[in-house]
This record gives structure tokens, sequence and C-alpha cells, in this order.
């Protein structure tokens, strides 16, 4: 049974391009089996069948699970125990609101040795522009590399730019990342990104939605960007245009309920239009660092954060009077203790004591004609 369920799913999630909610609906309500062969026959409500018609012919399933297995690949259904389930609730939540766009995967293609379900349980996705600068590179690499070594999962898209920067940051600390692909498993995209990809698999996994063979197009990185943000706990945004693809994860995420995490960058740089935005909107959470992400992230307590602490100064600790006393010296002129007593505003037998504890603490200097600020 569990292969005849398999090959029912190879075959609905190549008869209709995602997110097909109809299709999604109807598969909820009968089940794999009985909606595959409701749809081989046409025997559908009109949304579903305006969403097969054009390949409900094109039964390739077998086929796919073959090409899939050919690249070291499998077909990870929903009757899986490495099943995102819970992840993916938050989609199927979304998608019970009445979100079509939310409609959740029918199956998922993977490559990787690790258990799908186990390497999202403590997951975090890094998303970011193309076209990134030097800036959001260093950071997307320190933030991946962070997250890793938290023993967290790195997820993104493997794309130019912030998304392979998080990547090599994970792999640089020999932890797992997962990308998400929008074209079939078997297609490196991009070309150049082809031995990135084998190191992901290695270490990780590449997950896709798109059977073997599937090509890359626009509209199918849209469509995988929900997976980006459901699948994990919270998406950071490194650098984003005004119009972009992470802004798109971003505000999928929020949509979903999970965090937004934003890192700020100048003010005079268009890649990050877009963070600065999702700020001002009050639509996500300024991150700084990996520390920042972990905290807000993890479970409650896992990674709380130390407190920020101001730089030390040498008079920090000192008493009123005492800072009256100190400011009230010269770096390069010595002043008597009457005209110290008169600038502080402190008693002269007062002002006399705290010159003696603050020459103690190396913080006054007694001279020949007075006294100097240390």
């Amino acid at each position: 049974m569990n292969n005849e369920l398999r090959l029912a799913r190879a075959y609905l999630s190549r008869v209709a391009e995602p997110p097909a909610p109809g299709l999604a609906a109807l598969v909820d309500r009968v089940g794999p089996l009985e909606a595959a062969r409701r749809v081989r026959l046409g025997e559908v409500q009109p949304d579903v069948a305006a969403e097969t018609s054009a390949r409900r012919e094109n039964d390739m399933a077998a086929a796919d699970l073959e090409a899939a297995a050919a690249v070291g690949a499998r077909l990870v259904i929903p009757e899986d125990e490495e099943w995102p389930s819970w992840p993916l609730l938050s989609l199927s939540n979304a998608f019970n609101r009445g979100l079509r766009w939310a409609a959740p995967p029918l199956a998922l293609w993977v490559r990787g040795s690790p258990s799908l379900g186990d390497s999202l349980d403590r997951s975090v996705a890094i998303v970011g522009a193309r076209a990134a600068t030097a800036y959001g590179e260093h950071v997307a690499s320190d933030f991946g590399q962070g997250i890793a070594l938290a023993g967290m999962t790195v997820v993104s898209g493997a794309a130019f730019g912030i998304d392979a920067a998080a990547h090599r940051g994970a792999l640089s600390a020999r932890g797992r990342t997962i990308a998400v692909l929008g074209c079939g498993i078997d297609i490196a995209y991009p070309m150049a990104h082809a031995r990135l990809l084998e190191h992901i698999a290695d270490r990780g996994l590449v997950v896709s939605e798109y059977p073997p063979g599937v090509s890359a197009a626009k509209h199918r990185f849209l469509v995988r960007n929900r997976l980006i943000a459901a699948l994990t706990a919270g998406t950071v945004v490194v650098e984003a245009g005004r119009r972009s693809g992470s802004r798109n994860t971003a505000s999928t995420a929020g949509s979903l309920g999970k965090r937004v995490l934003v890192v700020p960058g100048p003010v005079t740089s268009a890649q990050s239009v877009g963070c600065h935005a999702l700020l001002r909107a009050q639509a996500a959470d300024l991150v700084e660092s990996t520390a920042d992400v972990l905290e807000a992230v993890g479970a409650v307590g896992e990674f709380a954060a130390e407190p920020a602490s101001s730089p030390k100064r040498a008079t920090d600790g000192l008493g009123d009077e005492a800072l009256r006393v100190h400011d009230a010296l010269r770096a390069r002129k010595e002043l008597g203790e009457t005209a110290v007593a008169a600038d502080a505003g402190v008693p002269l037998d007062r002002t006399r004591a705290l010159l003696t504890d603050l020459e103690i603490t190396g913080l006054a200097i007694r001279g020949d004609s007075g006294w100097r600020r240390a």
C-alpha cells in the first residue's frame, strides 16, 4: 500500500502546478489514491479540473521515482515518518483560513541522507539579495556559521548572494543546511552552484516540491518561498530590495505566524531598502548578531542572550561627589585643593579626602603645586 501511495502522490505532484489549492483540498477530503483515480478520469470539480486537465494524462510517477533515485533522491510523503508535519502545520492552518497560496505540498522530493523532519526540528531560514554586497555576504556567512555551530539547521534557496553565503557559512562549521529549490530535484540551478549543491546534499538536504526535470521559472521561486518560510522557526532577511523575493519570503513568514528578523544596512544601500521598510512597518524585529537570532527563534530560555554591557570607564563606580571632584581636575594644570573644592561644590575637608582616594585608585596625581587628573 505504501508503494501505491507513493506512486499516487508522485503522479499528483506532477499533474498540477503548486500550490494547487483545489487539488490539495481534494486529497484532504478523499485521500491520495482516490484523488489520483478521479484526476486520471477527469471526474473532478471545476477548480481541480482547471489545475489538472492539461497534465492529467501525463502519468510519469514511476519514471519520476526512478529519475530521483538516479541522483540519490527520494520522494517523502505525508504518510512517511520523516514528513515535517509540525512545520507544515502553519501552511495547513493558513490554507484552512482561506489563504489559497498556502496550500501545503502534496509531497517533497528530497536528496540527502538525514531525516527531513529531524533536520527541521530546529531550523532558521536566511534569505536575501542575489546581488548582495560584501557586507551582506559577510553577515550571512557569519550568521550561517553561528547558527550551525549552535546545532540548528540553516535553510535557504541556493541562489547567488546571500543564500549561497548562508549555506557556505553553515558548511564551514560542518553543520547541517537545507537548500529548497524552485525546480526539479535533479537540476542544479543556478548551474554555477552545482558543486555547492553537491556539498549541501552530502551534509544536509536538497528539497523540492517539483518532480525531476521541471525547469526553473520565476513563478516557481515565489511558490518555493512559502516552503522556506513554513519549514523554519523564523526567517532572517540580510539584504533585500524594495521589491524582492526575500521580502516576499518575509511577508509569507509573517502571515504564517513565524518570526521575521531583519539585519539593518547602510541607509545609502539600495540592497537594504527592503529590510528598512520591514522595520518601519513593524513587520520584523531587528537583529545584529547570531546571538540575537538564536534568542529569537530558539526554545524559551535555550539561547538567552547576555545583557548588553557598555564599555567600562575608569570613573565607573565613583560616587556623585567623587565624580564632581574628578571632573574639576585638569589634565595639564595643577590646581590647589581650595580651587578644586570651589569648582566641584564639595566642602574642602571632603575634597581633600576624595582627592586622596582618587590618587590611590590612579585617577588623580599630586604635584608640587596642587592636583591634576591622571
